[in-house]
């Protein structure tokens, strides 16, 4: 039997699938893309038709000539890339460069990396889907006839290296346009009314709020108007009127979707949309678990859909049954329905194997893995469990004309809260009312006006941008996450107490594209465009076409803008911090890894200065400050305040203590195994110890 080759985008994928599949078979890794678009010119060929001009991705060409190597010494070659859009692109490159014909049943693809998911996958081949690979064309051509013919305007009309993207444009836009609301809004006095009450049956009290007078509502508007009405109600009686009990089911929420745990994962773990996606990656790709090897530990994770598989469901109902009761089943089996126009191609976000619990396979994880696992996991669980049922109680009190209105709750049955509380669920169980009867007139304690102001439309966090984006129809599950990274990484936005902050150069780029580029930042035109793309993937249109309506009007756009945008000058922010070598204040300066330092005298004077971080470390050979700093590369390392007098360095973050052993200087680690720790710098001595 001879041997077959299979191709994958990752070397941690790639050593996932080679573990499940016999001698028989080699597994390599592309890297990712093998042929993209040149980054020196447009690439495009817009005369003729716009046929993509594509080229092997610099540095990989040694890669390619072992790929065709490998593909020549085997009987049959699998494409195993991702199952999307740009996995069916990276296939169709390769199969394009390794001349696999179109009528060749090469490609595979799976859900999950498991080893029934692998044999299942090897054993139903197909061809490359020619569809998909259009539609990914389609958004390549789309991204880069705007990225290469608008950002060329920006360099020459406002600075060197700006850059806008079709999709970003879209979400800086709303960003921008949310700060200005902000700025214009202006805040509205109103106050409310509280009274604290007490029931002579019960020793505790509690709040009722100041709701209606004379069955309308009322708005107080300021503390002359709050200090009549709390002279008239201290006059009156407060009487229980109106006592309300109900049974309240509450249903948990779908398995996650990229955008929906993109969320989750930032107001839960404080985590970026591209740190979530990048360790939600390797779970996907494979972990080392002990006492069992490596094993893929969740379902492919771009993807729209709430669908889960009938296995799935199966497993979970058996784990639920098995830990927590039977009780905690829902009567029937739970599916959830998708939104309109999603892909569905795949499952939701799940565990791929339910009875791996977080806390059993916590050993084996990193921190970050630990945690979004555990995300995963519990949503997915929580998502196939019974309903949570409330006791909830509401009581209207009246006071002459005034009524004052309280609610409150408590859990009959925790269902699926057992395992996965959302945002407000601690606040829910915990208001509880006094058992009250109708007529009964209760004891005042106090009576507060309370003083509040409108307040101004919330910025956008990572999170709530998501959110706004997926629903209007913008962008796509692979897209959310470099959308925001990309607008943080150009410095359009900055991050300010977890939200999402235009900055000056973010405005200017915002109102030149706005301008003279209204299509593009156009939500409604975006969104329609991803449907062309969807459309496209589904056979129902032809990729050029889609791309010649949306390029005639933008080459006009283009024309235009050029004549008329006038050169706008960004001031560099000046610090007073002194130039070495001239003595002028230092400017900062924007670079591919970061700000940095630069003499204001350039081209007379070329100093450039590394904008270091201060930290609360003492320097272990001259006790200076330790301070971060970034090499040519953009790579962190710690280093002495006092270079070059001082030539102390270091890779790993150093720690204020000495090791009790040798006397070297200790540092920060972190392990799968241990957590946080600090270890010995001296290689011979290596001693650990636990933080």
């Amino acid at each position: 039997m001879g041997q077959k080759l299979v191709i994958v985008e990752s070397p941690a994928k790639a050593k996932t699938i080679g573990k499940y599949l016999g001698k028989n078979y080699v597994v390599k890794a592309s890297m990712g893309h093998i042929r993209d678009l040149p980054k020196s010119q447009l690439g495009v060929d817009i005369e003729d038709n716009y046929n993509p001009k594509y080229i092997t991705i610099r540095g990989k060409g040694e890669l390619l000539n072992t790929l065709k190597k490998e593909a020549k010494k085997s009987e049959k070659v699998f494409l195993a890339t991702d199952p999307d859009r740009e996995g069916e692109a990276i296939s169709w490159h390769l199969a394009e460069a390794l001349k696999i014909s179109e009528s060749e049943k090469c490609r595979i693809e799976f859900n999950e990396i498991t080893k029934n998911a692998i044999k299942a996958a090897i054993k139903k081949p197909r061809q490359i889907n020619l569809n998909l690979v259009d539609a990914q064309q389609a958004r390549r051509v789309l991204d880069r006839l705007v990225g290469y013919q608008i950002s060329p305007i920006l360099w020459r009309k406002v600075k060197w290296g700006l850059s806008a993207g079709r999709v970003q444009s879209v979400a800086l836009r709303m960003i921008c346009d949310r700060e200005a609301e902000i700025s214009k809004f202006q805040p509205k006095e109103y106050w409310t009314i509280e009274c604290e009450l007490q029931s002579e049956h019960c020793e505790k009290s509690f709040t009722v709020k100041l709701h209606s007078k004379d069955n309308k509502k009322l708005e107080i508007n300021n503390k002359g108007e709050s200090k009549e009405i709390i002279k008239e109600l201290n006059k009156g009686k407060y009487i229980v009127k109106d006592i309300k009990k109900s049974l309240k089911n509450r249903k948990p929420l779908p398995p996650f979707t990229t955008s929906t745990f993109q969320q989750d994962s930032y107001k839960k773990l404080n985590f970026s949309t591209k740190k979530s996606m990048s360790v939600a990656q390797q779970l996907y790709e494979g972990i080392d678990v002990k006492g069992i090897g490596t094993i893929g530990l969740i379902t492919y994770m771009r993807t729209d859909s709430v669908r889960i598989s009938e296995e799935a469901q199966k497993s979970a109902k058996e784990y639920i049954i098995s830990s927590f009761g039977e009780k905690y089943t829902p009567k029937a089996t739970r599916n959830y329905k998708g939104k309109k126009n999603i892909q569905d191609a795949h499952e939701a976000i799940r565990p791929t194997y339910i009875e791996l619990d977080p806390e059993k396979v916590k050993d084996s994880l990193k921190p970050e893995q630990y945690k979004v696992y555990s995300l995963i996991w519990k949503r997915f669980i929580a998502s196939q469990m019974a309903d949570c049922i409330m006791n909830t109680m509401s009581v209207g009190i009246e006071n002459g004309p005034y009524i004052l209105k309280a609610s409150g709750s408590n859990i009959k049955f925790d269902g699926f809260i057992k395992v996965y509380k959302y945002e407000g669920d601690e606040e829910e169980e915990n208001i509880k009312l006094p058992e009250l009867k109708e007529e009964e007139v209760l004891i005042k304690n106090n009576v507060e006006g309370k003083q509040h102001f409108t307040q101004p439309p919330a910025r956008f966090s990572e999170a709530t941008l998501v959110k706004t984006l997926e629903e209007n129809g913008i962008g796509r599950p692979s897209t959310y996450a470099p959308i925001v990274s990309t607008l943080i990484e150009r410095k359009y936005v900055e991050r300010e107490k977890k939200t999402l902050v235009p900055t000056e150069l973010g405005f200017i780029v915002n109102n030149i594209v706005s301008e003279y580029f209204k299509q593009i930042v156009d939500a409604e035109f975006t969104a329609e465009m991803e449907n062309k793309l969807d459309s496209i993937e589904e056979g129902k249109e032809n990729w050029k076409q889609v791309v010649d309506k949306f390029y005639i009007p933008l080459s006009e756009c283009i024309e235009i803008a050029e004549k008329e945008i006038a050169k706008i000058t960004i001031e560099d922010k000046v610090t007073d911090i002194k130039c070495d070598k001239c003595g002028k204040n230092m400017v900062i300066k924007h670079g591919r890894f970061g700000d940095f330092l630069a003499c204001p005298g350039y081209p007379e004077c070329k100093n450039t200065k590394p904008i270091v971080e201060e930290l609360d470390v003492s320097c272990p050979l001259c006790s200076s400050k330790i301070v971060l700093r970034k090499s040519k590369k953009g790579k962190k390392f710690y280093g002495c305040s006092n270079y070059p007098n001082c030539k102390f360095v270091s890779w790993t973050e150093p720690v204020d203590k000495k090791c009790p052993t040798c006397g070297s200087f200790m540092t920060k680690k972190q392990s799968k195994s241990k957590g946080d720790y600090i270890e010995c710098s001296n290689k011979e001595c290596k001693l650990k110890i636990k933080e």
